[in-house]
């Protein structure tokens, strides 16, 4: 019988879990997600590489490697991330072969505290993909207006990316131009295009959550008859907008030259809201050429119940714009939400990179004074 994450696969959504540790690699668990419920990527945050390093042991025996090295907090997290999504680039290398490399990614993402510089941004992705070295590394750069630069000159550089934290179609747009004005820098300098691979990460439940509070304060029936929907409509247009410019004149210069589109991956998929269903935003945003980033519990609701039904976007697009009016009409502001949106979600990543580098200090002064339990 044909499980959920095969039906998902099989309507062509690609399923990366939104995950990655020490311990996942070491015991087995994330090869047995790749090999039992259709997993072909990874994705990794700051707050995700926050949990992994701090709790457990796992790490121990490479923290007391560094100490003796005397490595600082910030080359002790470098160090072990990169080693990490090194790793899991093997476990996925077969995928990446088979998919020819369109799957099988695992991504690291840039110091957040560099969002707003675009050259640290792109020295930055340049040190990670030296140190990665492994040839399906997406490196992950926040879609911030200092970083759409920067996503134009890795990928001009050759190297892959996974454009992150997008919340607003009028930024995704820019984002995808971007992603254009790299290839082209690419071709220009005779980089192989059919290397460069890429996918622009559109938040989908967050967008809920911050419209819903508004919904809530509002107050009236009409306001509480629109909640939990804004977030399905905003990734639904994104994808109209995915389909018109990846038919467009300019790209199909670019695939003939060898490229691939830059897939839309839907990320924050986990449902925040307990009255929600928990795989509303796995069977509500089913269509080709699509990435879901999951956490494992979305995961595995999904495997376990979800009901895949097929493309769940095309031809929405008349009834997303809808939703967004009404929202509109309610007063609640479009603009205002997705910058409240990506401020929130670049503040999040910094303070769990301060706290994961102010954690791994005290773990290295514990570990250089044996006083590690």
């Amino acid at each position: 019988m044909t499980t959920p994450t095969q039906a998902l696969s099989d309507a062509g959504v690609s399923i990366w879990l939104d995950d990655l540790s020490r311990a996942r690699l070491a015991d087995g668990s994330l090869a047995k997600l790749i090999e039992e419920k259709n997993v072909v990527g990874v994705t990794t945050n700051p707050t995700i590489f926050h949990a992994a390093i701090t709790k457990g042991h796992g790490y121990d025996e490479k923290l007391r490697e560094l100490v003796t090295a005397g490595a600082d907090a910030e080359r002790t997290v470098f160090e072990l991330t990169t080693s990490d999504v090194a790793d899991a680039c093997r476990l996925f290398a077969p995928v990446a072969e088979a998919t020819g490399g369109v799957d099988g990614r695992v991504s690291i993402e840039v110091d957040p505290r560099k969002a707003w510089d675009t050259q640290g941004t792109i020295a930055e992705a340049q040190r990670l993909h030296e140190k990665v070295n492994e040839p399906n590394v997406h490196i992950k750069i926040p879609a911030t207006l200092e970083g759409l630069e920067a996503i134009a000159a890795t990928l001009g550089a050759g190297i892959s990316v996974n454009v992150t934290l997008i919340f607003s179609l009028e930024r995704y747009r820019a984002v995808i131009n971007a992603f254009m004005t790299g290839l082209e820098k690419a071709k220009a300098a005779g980089h192989d295009l059919t290397a460069i691979h890429s996918v622009a990460s559109f938040f989908v439940s967050r967008v809920d959550t911050e419209v819903d509070k508004r919904l809530a304060a509002i107050g009236t029936d009409q306001a509480r008859g629109l909640k939990g929907k804004a977030g399905l409509a905003n990734a639904r247009l994104a994808y109209q907008i995915f389909e018109e410019e990846f038919t467009s004149e300019r790209f199909k210069l670019l695939a003939a030259a060898g490229a691939h589109p830059q897939r839309p991956l839907w990320a924050s998929t986990g449902v925040k809201d307990p009255n929600l269903p928990d795989t509303l935003y796995v069977t509500g945003l089913v269509a080709p050429q699509t990435v879901n980033t999951m956490p494992e519990k979305t995961l595995d609701a999904t495997f376990d119940h979800a009901e895949v039904t097929g493309d769940t976007v095309t031809g929405t697009y008349a009834e997303a714009n809808a939703h967004l009016d009404a929202l509109a009409s309610l007063g609640v502001d479009y603009n205002d939400v997705v910058a409240v949106l990506e401020t929130e979600g670049l503040d999040k990543f910094v303070a769990s990179w301060n706290e994961l580098l102010a954690d791994v200090e005290q773990t290295l002064s514990a570990t250089a004074h044996g006083a590690r339990a």
